[in-house]
């Protein structure tokens, strides 16, 4: 393996690791609005995260050219940390290793920030399903079993007041 390959690994990793703390501030922002209810705030980002998701696809593309080429070069083509380990160079080999094991770090941060976002948006949809059904129900519980379905029949939006 030459320097050719240590400074396509060491591009690679940088512009991954570029990708990875834009999607990092991007979530990050979103969160907040998502929190504070700014519906224009996100329709504006909309344009932010589609470019962003077109970043992330060319480091994939990026990933599966460089194992691919790495794979006919006869070298570890299974993953961009054992092509990073098959590096001769000992200092670089370890400067490469750190670099991976970094991008691995921020990448499982991204899966806790996205996580948060997603549980984020699912509390305020469960929030405002129940919102919705006491606005149906005029705010009566309505038992799930009844001997008496006259009780149960009807919505308090659309018929009159029992």
């Amino acid at each position: 393996m030459d320097t050719s390959w240590e400074s396509e690994l060491a591009g690679f990793l940088t512009e991954l690791s570029e990708v990875q703390e834009e999607t990092l501030r991007v979530l990050t922002a979103k969160r907040a609005l998502l929190a504070a209810a700014d519906v224009d705030g996100l329709a504006a980002m909309a344009k932010q995260q589609e470019a962003l998701i077109e970043k992330l696809g060319q480091c994939l593309r990026r990933r599966e050219q460089l194992l691919r080429q790495a794979a006919e070069a006869g070298l570890p083509g299974d993953s961009i940390r054992s092509l990073a380990n098959a590096v001769p160079t000992p200092q670089a080999r370890r400067d490469l290793a750190d670099r991976v094991r970094q991008a691995a770090r921020r990448a499982r941060l991204l899966q806790h920030q996205s996580l948060t976002n997603w549980l984020l948006v699912q509390r305020t949809l469960l929030h405002l399903s129940q919102i919705l059904e006491i606005i149906a129900t005029g705010g009566r519980m309505q038992p799930t079993y009844s001997k008496d379905v006259r009780d149960c029949v009807g919505g308090a939006l659309v018929d009159r007041a029992v």
